[in-house]
Protein backbone atom coordinates (compact mmCIF):
# COMPACT_ATOMS: atom_id res chain seq x y z
CA UNK A 1 0.00 0.00 0.00
CA UNK A 2 1.33 3.43 -0.95
CA UNK A 3 2.24 5.79 1.87
CA UNK A 4 -0.01 8.75 2.56
CA UNK A 5 0.17 11.53 5.10
CA UNK A 6 -2.67 9.84 7.00
CA UNK A 7 -1.04 6.41 7.16
CA UNK A 8 2.30 7.84 8.24
CA UNK A 9 0.64 10.07 10.83
CA UNK A 10 -1.05 6.96 12.22
CA UNK A 11 2.30 5.17 12.25
CA UNK A 12 3.96 8.06 14.08
CA UNK A 13 1.14 8.06 16.64
CA UNK A 14 1.61 4.33 17.17
CA UNK A 15 5.35 4.74 17.69
CA UNK A 16 4.88 7.59 20.15
CA UNK A 17 2.39 5.55 22.16
CA UNK A 18 4.89 2.70 22.33
CA UNK A 19 7.62 5.14 23.35
CA UNK A 20 5.45 6.38 26.22
CA UNK A 21 4.45 2.90 27.39
CA UNK A 22 7.63 0.89 26.73
CA UNK A 23 10.31 3.57 26.96
CA UNK A 24 13.18 4.23 24.53
CA UNK A 25 14.67 0.77 25.03
CA UNK A 26 11.40 -0.88 24.09
CA UNK A 27 10.69 0.99 20.87
CA UNK A 28 14.15 2.00 19.62
CA UNK A 29 14.70 4.61 16.91
CA UNK A 30 14.34 2.55 13.73
CA UNK A 31 10.62 3.21 13.37
CA UNK A 32 11.08 6.97 13.65
CA UNK A 33 13.86 6.94 11.06
CA UNK A 34 11.55 4.96 8.78
CA UNK A 35 8.72 7.48 9.17
CA UNK A 36 11.12 10.34 8.42
CA UNK A 37 12.38 8.65 5.25
CA UNK A 38 8.93 7.70 3.98
CA UNK A 39 7.43 11.09 4.83
CA UNK A 40 10.30 12.80 3.04
CA UNK A 41 9.37 10.91 -0.11
CA UNK A 42 5.94 12.59 -0.03
CA UNK A 43 7.50 15.99 -0.65
CA UNK A 44 6.08 19.18 0.92
CA UNK A 45 2.93 17.41 2.16
CA UNK A 46 5.01 15.13 4.37
CA UNK A 47 7.40 17.81 5.65
CA UNK A 48 5.61 18.26 8.98
CA UNK A 49 5.92 14.51 9.63
CA UNK A 50 9.63 14.71 8.86
CA UNK A 51 9.86 17.58 11.34
CA UNK A 52 7.94 15.69 14.02
CA UNK A 53 9.99 12.51 13.57
CA UNK A 54 13.30 14.38 13.61
CA UNK A 55 12.28 16.29 16.75
CA UNK A 56 11.45 13.03 18.52
CA UNK A 57 14.82 11.58 17.49
CA UNK A 58 16.46 14.78 18.76
CA UNK A 59 14.84 14.47 22.16
CA UNK A 60 15.77 10.79 22.42
CA UNK A 61 19.38 11.61 21.57
CA UNK A 62 19.42 14.44 24.11
CA UNK A 63 18.15 12.35 27.03
CA UNK A 64 20.73 9.69 26.14
CA UNK A 65 23.52 12.29 26.29
CA UNK A 66 24.28 12.27 22.54
CA UNK A 67 24.37 16.03 22.11
CA UNK A 68 25.83 16.15 18.60
CA UNK A 69 23.16 13.78 17.29
CA UNK A 70 20.46 15.73 19.11
CA UNK A 71 21.56 18.97 17.48
CA UNK A 72 21.69 17.32 14.04
CA UNK A 73 18.15 15.99 14.41
CA UNK A 74 16.80 19.33 15.58
CA UNK A 75 18.59 21.06 12.70
CA UNK A 76 16.75 18.74 10.32
CA UNK A 77 13.48 19.22 12.18
CA UNK A 78 13.65 23.02 11.94
CA UNK A 79 14.60 22.80 8.26
CA UNK A 80 11.42 20.75 7.72
CA UNK A 81 9.22 23.27 9.55
CA UNK A 82 9.42 22.33 13.23
CA UNK A 83 8.56 25.36 15.37
CA UNK A 84 7.26 24.04 18.68
CA UNK A 85 9.33 26.42 20.79
CA UNK A 86 7.33 25.43 23.88
CA UNK A 87 8.50 21.81 23.60
CA UNK A 88 12.09 23.00 23.42
CA UNK A 89 11.74 24.40 26.94
CA UNK A 90 10.93 21.06 28.54
CA UNK A 91 13.27 19.87 31.28
CA UNK A 92 14.62 17.11 29.04
CA UNK A 93 15.93 19.61 26.50
CA UNK A 94 17.26 22.36 28.75
CA UNK A 95 20.79 20.91 28.63
CA UNK A 96 20.91 22.00 24.96
CA UNK A 97 20.13 25.65 25.70
CA UNK A 98 23.76 26.62 26.25
CA UNK A 99 24.95 25.10 22.97
CA UNK A 100 25.52 27.82 20.33
CA UNK A 101 24.33 25.44 17.60
CA UNK A 102 21.04 24.95 19.39
CA UNK A 103 20.70 28.67 19.99
CA UNK A 104 21.23 29.29 16.28
CA UNK A 105 18.61 26.79 15.12
CA UNK A 106 16.16 28.07 17.72
CA UNK A 107 16.69 31.58 16.37
CA UNK A 108 15.64 30.44 12.89
CA UNK A 109 12.21 29.25 14.02
CA UNK A 110 9.16 31.37 13.35
CA UNK A 111 5.67 31.11 14.82
CA UNK A 112 2.42 33.07 14.87
CA UNK A 113 0.81 34.18 18.11
CA UNK A 114 -2.24 32.04 17.34
CA UNK A 115 -0.10 28.93 16.88
CA UNK A 116 1.96 29.78 19.97
CA UNK A 117 -1.26 29.93 21.99
CA UNK A 118 -2.13 26.44 20.79
CA UNK A 119 1.36 25.09 21.51
CA UNK A 120 0.98 26.26 25.12
CA UNK A 121 -2.47 24.69 25.32
CA UNK A 122 -1.31 21.37 23.83
CA UNK A 123 1.56 20.97 26.29
CA UNK A 124 -0.56 22.11 29.22
CA UNK A 125 -3.19 19.52 28.28
CA UNK A 126 -0.55 16.77 28.21
CA UNK A 127 0.28 17.57 31.83
CA UNK A 128 -3.38 17.91 32.79
CA UNK A 129 -4.16 14.53 31.25
CA UNK A 130 -1.31 12.92 33.19
CA UNK A 131 -2.56 14.48 36.41
CA UNK A 132 -6.09 13.26 35.71
CA UNK A 133 -4.74 9.76 35.14
CA UNK A 134 -2.95 9.81 38.52
CA UNK A 135 -6.09 11.05 40.26
CA UNK A 136 -8.19 8.37 38.59
CA UNK A 137 -5.75 5.67 39.69
CA UNK A 138 -6.10 6.83 43.31
CA UNK A 139 -9.90 7.02 43.02
CA UNK A 140 -10.02 3.45 41.70
CA UNK A 141 -8.09 1.95 44.60
CA UNK A 142 -10.22 -0.60 46.40
CA UNK A 143 -13.14 -0.50 43.94
CA UNK A 144 -15.11 -3.74 44.10
CA UNK A 145 -17.05 -3.31 40.87
CA UNK A 146 -15.86 -4.65 37.54
CA UNK A 147 -16.34 -1.47 35.53
CA UNK A 148 -13.75 0.14 33.29
CA UNK A 149 -13.27 3.90 33.39
CA UNK A 150 -12.43 5.59 30.11
CA UNK A 151 -10.05 8.44 30.85
CA UNK A 152 -11.51 11.43 28.96
CA UNK A 153 -9.31 14.05 27.37
CA UNK A 154 -10.00 17.47 25.97
CA UNK A 155 -11.08 17.49 22.31
CA UNK A 156 -8.31 18.10 19.80
CA UNK A 157 -8.29 21.62 18.33
CA UNK A 158 -9.79 21.79 14.86
CA UNK A 159 -8.61 25.24 13.79
CA UNK A 160 -6.50 25.45 10.66
CA UNK A 161 -3.00 26.19 12.00
CA UNK A 162 -0.87 28.92 10.48
CA UNK A 163 2.18 26.63 10.49
CA UNK A 164 2.26 22.85 9.99
CA UNK A 165 4.43 22.36 13.08
CA UNK A 166 1.25 22.47 15.14
CA UNK A 167 0.17 19.18 13.55
CA UNK A 168 3.14 17.38 15.08
CA UNK A 169 2.33 18.71 18.55
CA UNK A 170 -1.26 17.53 18.13
CA UNK A 171 0.03 14.01 17.46
CA UNK A 172 2.13 14.27 20.62
CA UNK A 173 -0.99 15.08 22.65
CA UNK A 174 -3.00 12.34 20.95
CA UNK A 175 -0.27 9.83 21.81
CA UNK A 176 -0.26 10.93 25.45
CA UNK A 177 -4.04 10.56 25.60
CA UNK A 178 -3.91 7.10 24.02
CA UNK A 179 -1.08 5.84 26.22
CA UNK A 180 -2.73 7.04 29.44
CA UNK A 181 -6.09 5.56 28.45
CA UNK A 182 -4.51 2.23 27.62
CA UNK A 183 -2.75 2.19 30.98
CA UNK A 184 -5.98 3.06 32.79
CA UNK A 185 -7.90 0.29 31.03
CA UNK A 186 -5.19 -2.26 31.81
CA UNK A 187 -5.26 -1.26 35.49
CA UNK A 188 -9.06 -1.53 35.60
CA UNK A 189 -8.99 -4.95 33.96
CA UNK A 190 -6.41 -6.17 36.50
CA UNK A 191 -8.56 -4.85 39.35
CA UNK A 192 -11.65 -6.48 37.89
CA UNK A 193 -9.86 -9.81 37.48
CA UNK A 194 -8.60 -9.56 41.06
CA UNK A 195 -12.11 -8.95 42.39
CA UNK A 196 -13.41 -11.94 40.43
CA UNK A 197 -10.62 -14.15 41.74
CA UNK A 198 -11.26 -13.18 45.34
CA UNK A 199 -14.94 -13.95 44.97
CA UNK A 200 -14.18 -17.35 43.48
CA UNK A 201 -11.71 -18.12 46.27
CA UNK A 202 -13.73 -17.22 49.34
CA UNK A 203 -17.01 -15.69 48.16
CA UNK A 204 -16.20 -12.46 50.00
CA UNK A 205 -17.31 -10.14 47.20
CA UNK A 206 -19.70 -7.47 48.54
CA UNK A 207 -22.37 -6.95 45.87
CA UNK A 208 -23.94 -3.92 47.55
CA UNK A 209 -20.62 -2.16 47.92
CA UNK A 210 -19.69 -3.04 44.34
CA UNK A 211 -22.91 -1.41 43.16
CA UNK A 212 -22.11 1.73 45.15
CA UNK A 213 -18.55 1.76 43.83
CA UNK A 214 -19.83 1.49 40.25
CA UNK A 215 -22.26 4.36 40.77
CA UNK A 216 -19.56 6.53 42.29
CA UNK A 217 -17.11 5.68 39.49
CA UNK A 218 -19.71 6.54 36.83
CA UNK A 219 -20.33 9.87 38.52
CA UNK A 220 -16.58 10.63 38.55
CA UNK A 221 -16.33 9.65 34.90
CA UNK A 222 -19.15 12.04 34.02
CA UNK A 223 -17.49 14.87 35.92
CA UNK A 224 -14.12 14.20 34.28
CA UNK A 225 -15.76 14.16 30.85
CA UNK A 226 -17.44 17.52 31.48
CA UNK A 227 -14.19 18.98 32.80
CA UNK A 228 -12.33 17.73 29.72
CA UNK A 229 -14.89 19.32 27.41
CA UNK A 230 -14.55 22.58 29.32
CA UNK A 231 -10.79 22.53 28.71
CA UNK A 232 -11.25 22.64 24.93
CA UNK A 233 -8.96 25.04 23.15
CA UNK A 234 -10.54 28.40 22.33
CA UNK A 235 -8.70 30.64 19.91
CA UNK A 236 -8.27 34.16 21.19
CA UNK A 237 -10.02 36.78 19.06
CA UNK A 238 -7.41 38.83 17.30
CA UNK A 239 -4.52 36.44 17.99
CA UNK A 240 -1.82 37.29 15.50
CA UNK A 241 -1.36 35.18 12.38
CA UNK A 242 1.84 36.84 11.13
CA UNK A 243 5.06 34.86 11.43
CA UNK A 244 7.48 36.26 13.99
CA UNK A 245 10.54 35.01 15.90
CA UNK A 246 9.79 32.66 18.78
CA UNK A 247 10.05 34.06 22.31
CA UNK A 248 13.70 34.24 23.41
CA UNK A 249 15.27 30.94 24.36
CA UNK A 250 14.91 30.45 28.10
CA UNK A 251 11.99 32.86 28.44
CA UNK A 252 9.24 30.24 28.25
CA UNK A 253 7.97 28.55 31.41
CA UNK A 254 7.14 25.00 30.36
CA UNK A 255 3.57 24.11 31.41
CA UNK A 256 3.39 21.96 34.50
Amino acid sequence: MADTVRTLADRLHELLVRLLTEGPAGVGTGGFHDVVARAGALGPDGAWLVAAGQATLGELACVQGRTDQAIAHFEAAVAAGFNDCVALHSAALRPLHHDPRFQALYGRMRVTQADLDEFFWLHREMHTMAREARNAAVDNLGRLDNGVSLLPGAPMPTRAPNTPGVLGARIDLAAVQTALRQAAVRADLRRSAGNTSLDLIDGSWDEDRARRDAWYADDLDDRRARAAEARAFVERPGAGTVLAPCPPLGSIAYPA
